[in-house]
């Protein structure tokens, strides 16, 4: 991973929709963090919040097992009164029991297991995996007339 990716400070303002996508220059949260390092592998995702992720099925879909470069979202547990997702701390499943991500607690970019993430009430439950969808390849997009013909 490149030097830029590996020092990235943990700033919470930092978030889809308050900075530009893949700009951490200046400090990212865990989402913006993630994406930009799934954007080094060629991976793209939309400037999502952690509910919007987790609702998203355009850009994403789930995974009942994690993979390498999968997003993994943790909370403290189902909240009746928020939308599933919303707050959720997000990550990147690197390896068997390996996630990359950024947090306050550490400030840096860290590796932890899934016990560590269980450990600590604020990411108590893995909510679920997402895995980024290939992006369409001009080939696989359908000709603009195409919806035009009889």
């Amino acid at each position: 991973m490149p030097p830029h990716l590996r020092r990235v400070p943990y700033v919470y303002a930092r978030h889809p929709g308050a900075t530009a996508p893949g700009d951490v220059a200046g400090g990212a949260n865990c989402q913006v963090y993630a994406y930009a390092v799934l954007a080094h592998f060629g991976r793209l995702v939309p400037p999502l919040r952690s509910s919007e992720l987790w609702a998203d099925r355009a850009a994403t879909e789930v995974a009942e097992v994690a993979g390498p470069l999968d997003l993994v979202l943790f909370d403290g547990g189902r909240r009746a009164d928020v939308e599933e997702g919303y707050a959720a701390h997000v990550g990147i499943h690197l390896a068997p029991d390996r996630v990359l991500h950024l947090c306050a607690e550490v400030g840096v970019p860290a590796v932890w297991t899934y016990d560590e993430f269980a450990a600590r009430p604020r990411y108590a439950r893995l909510l679920g995996i997402k895995r980024v969808r290939p992006a369409p390849t001009p080939a696989s997009r359908p000709a603009p007339w195409a919806a035009s013909r009889p």
